[in-house]
């Protein structure tokens, strides 16, 4: 796929992808989903991740809100497992002599904290600065809780968050969560796009 792809192109191809690596949708089972709620429908994007053309075309996608946002964007991440890959792609995207960092958030932190780069316990990579301005990565919103989590714990560092950019909105109270917070959530497709 070339560099050159457009956004609507990088939008209905990775909607096929997503539905193709996935999504799955049950007649009756439930799935248990990672907030705790049931559903029939059921996103792990891990395998869309980590597909090279769907890399690229998250990559596109990404930058395409980042390179519009106003007051410009900083730094990028989110909480593991589902931000790991999103910010490698966004930072790699981002290209060489690019000024945007990345961080990856544990759920739990671990007691090492970050020795070289000044970060609390529990959060990795680039050096957070208070007056960041930081966009979350996530890759399925549901409700939005572990996400917002995350932007408490930066916005208690000095950060100003100012998106969430997620790969699926499941549609169940997220967008809601995170407009309640003063955050938007960008999500690059939705469940209605699937179901």
């Amino acid at each position: 796929m070339a560099d050159s792809t457009n956004v609507d192109e990088a939008r209905v191809r990775l909607t096929e992808n997503i539905r193709e690596l996935a999504y799955l949708c049950a007649d009756t089972e439930e799935f248990t989903l990672a907030s705790g709620r049931k559903s029939r429908h059921f996103f792990d994007t891990k395998p869309v991740m980590c597909h090279p053309e769907s890399a690229h075309l998250l990559g596109v996608l990404i930058h395409d809100i980042i390179d519009n946002m106003d007051g410009g964007v900083d730094v990028v991440g989110g909480l593991e497992l589902g931000a790991v890959p999103l910010t490698g792609i966004a930072i790699a995207k981002a290209g060489i002599g690019s000024s945007l960092r990345g961080f990856i958030m544990r759920k739990e932190p671990k007691g090492r904290g970050g020795r070289k780069t000044g970060n609390p316990p529990g959060i990795e990579g680039s050096t957070l600065i208070e007056g960041d301005r930081v966009v979350i990565l996530e890759d399925v919103t549901t409700t939005g809780g572990s996400a917002l989590k995350a932007v408490e714990r930066l916005q208690e560092m000095g950060c100003k968050v100012i998106a969430c950019i997620s790969i699926v909105d499941r549609e169940e109270g997220g967008s809601e969560a995170f407009t309640a917070a003063g955050i938007p959530l960008i999500p690059l497709t939705t469940l209605s796009d699937y179901a």
